[in-house]
């Protein structure tokens, strides 16, 4: 059984893969969280969707994702609190240069309150988010 949530898709898409709630701190050519501070310090985010509120910093947000999309290294999806127009530009010029793009959808609050760690997600390209039973 899962539980459903309906999110607004900043860049529309699918995607699979175990959530991680995390921004900040990524290595751009291999997915590895750097920021030796962050409890997720050491683990990859590659190909996980991450749950974060935002992007921290400013324009180099969007190079620093639109790298790890370059690399293959990239999360599968991005969760955000907020819409975030670095993350969606990031995806948005990825999908010009490299004909792929990444999924990033803005929950309401109460719903990305509902996001844990290590859960199973599943996202439709309408914004819906499949949370596996227990994930949330």
């Amino acid at each position: 059984m899962e539980s459903l949530m309906r999110g607004r898709p900043l860049v529309a898409g699918t995607a699979a893969g175990e959530l991680m709630a995390f921004w900040g701190g990524y290595d751009q050519t291999t997915g590895e969280v750097i920021d030796h501070h962050h409890p997720l310090a050491g683990r990859n985010a590659a190909g996980r969707v991450l749950a974060l509120p935002g992007s921290r910093g400013s324009s180099t947000t969007t190079a620093v994702l639109l790298e790890a999309i370059r690399e293959g290294v990239a999360p599968a999806a991005l969760l955000v609190r907020l819409p975030d127009s670095y993350f969606a530009l990031a995806s948005i010029v990825s999908d010009e240069l490299f004909g792929q793009s990444i999924p990033v959808v803005q929950l309401a609050e109460a719903d990305f309150d509902r996001l844990e760690d290590g859960g199973r997600v599943r996202l439709d390209r309408d914004g819906t988010v499949h949370l596996e039973e227990g994930a949330g």
